[in-house]
């Protein structure tokens, strides 16, 4: 959706853009889940006039702290602590429930004339001059450009015949949101545990999102254990700093894996978000990732546009996957080495970390750019992310 809006940003009201998913049938959006939004995607949203819509809603990270420890382990030490401004006044990351995030883009859509169709594309037929796309009712869309972002599962991806290389990990994500006695005052926290790790990201009031990684065998088991068993669960992890817990929804749990597509790119076809890469959630960078090729892949088809050539052709496409790729893959390298690094029982490995974790606390210039990497502000950053329009 933010791509949409982003193309008719650039593109102007003449340029017929739909949007095709099968999840605008249920509206408004239940989805229970929380997003970490980093500060560069915020400036996005915000250049897309929709941040003012969850403004109100949305939780400033304004402090991160990182310990690593074993689950019985009566003390939990700081090794690593991050202040959230990336610039004064500015937070690194904000956390937004999604359903009010997938409301305010929806009813933003709407409102610059964004058609919106509760259809699923079921097949596309790519010519020279343009793609006949095909959605599930028999209704066929003439386009220079179809865009898919039908998550890892993608059924365009494989019709274009696009491969993944990648990996299961023998892990689960458990997701679930906590309400807790006292006030986080804006503190996430991320506790490498042996299994992996347990994050604890602040929402509004006196709650917070989980993203607690088991392995799938104890995620499985931990998920389904009656309401008390499981608080007891998450106590042992969460511990008593914030007082009492109660579970304000049923626990989830999502198998977790890596994979990167071998092409970002089709003929006149384009994979953003989860349908071209998914990565480990250790460091929370995989919807900010999609709304960063959403971000490029806007500014190169604007570009285009502008200078009179078909947005679709496969040069163009091109320019938007040497812009993507590389990022995607070390980002995916970089979360899979964190991962393999603090999810076992090595103690040789612990101690090594730890020294590592508490020199990094000490180098205040060395922080500052892990801020800025994990805000989604270092390196090529299109104009949308950097707060201006398109």
């Amino acid at each position: 959706m933010g791509l949409a809006l982003a193309l008719r940003q650039g593109l102007g009201a003449d340029v017929p853009i739909v949007v095709a998913d099968p999840a605008f049938v249920n509206r408004p959006s239940g989805d229970p889940r929380a997003s970490a939004i980093v500060a560069a995607c915020r400036r996005l949203f915000e250049a897309l006039g929709v941040w003012d819509a969850v403004a109100a809603d949305a939780q400033p990270i304004l402090e991160m702290v990182v310990t690593d420890s074993k689950l019985g382990d009566a003390v939990r030490p700081t090794f690593l602590t991050f202040g959230g401004e990336v610039d004064p006044g500015e937070p690194f990351a904000h956390m937004v429930e999604n359903r009010r995030l997938i409301d305010a883009l929806v009813t933003r859509a709407e409102a610059v004339g964004i058609q919106l169709c509760a259809l699923a594309v079921s097949s596309y037929d790519s010519r020279p001059d343009g793609i006949k796309v095909t959605l599930s009712d028999g209704r066929d869309i003439d386009a220079s450009l179809l865009v898919a972002a039908d998550g890892a599962r993608s059924k365009l991806r494989e019709r274009a015949g696009i491969a993944t290389h990648g990996w299961d990990y023998d892990q689960s994500g458990i997701v679930v949101t906590v309400g807790h006695e006292r006030d986080h005052h804006g503190r996430a926290e991320e506790h490498f545990l042996p299994a992996g790790p347990f994050a604890i990201l602040p929402l509004k009031g006196k709650k917070s999102s989980l993203v607690w990684t088991e392995s799938r065998t104890e995620a499985a088991r931990i998920v389904g254990l009656p309401k008390e068993e499981f608080e007891t669960e998450l106590e042992t992890r969460f511990g008593l700093h914030l007082g009492e817990l109660k579970a304000l929804d049923s626990p989830r749990a999502f198998p977790l894996g890596y994979f990167v597509a071998r092409s970002f790119v089709g003929e006149r076809l384009a994979l953003i978000g989860d349908a071209a890469h998914v990565i480990h959630p250790i460091a929370g960078q995989g919807l900010n990732m999609g709304i960063k090729d959403a971000a490029a892949l806007a500014e190169v088809i604007v570009d285009a546009a502008r200078l009179g050539i078909d947005p679709g052709q496969a040069d163009v496409l091109e320019r938007y996957q040497r812009w993507r790729r590389f990022d995607t893959v070390a980002m995916g390298v970089a979360t899979n080495s964190l991962n393999m690094l603090f999810s076992n029982h090595s103690t040789l490995l612990r101690t090594v970390r730890d020294i590592g974790l508490g020199l990094v606390d000490r180098i205040p210039p060395l922080k500052s750019a892990f801020i800025r990497q994990a805000a989604g502000l270092s390196g090529d950053v299109p104009r949308l992310l950097r707060g201006e329009a398109l």
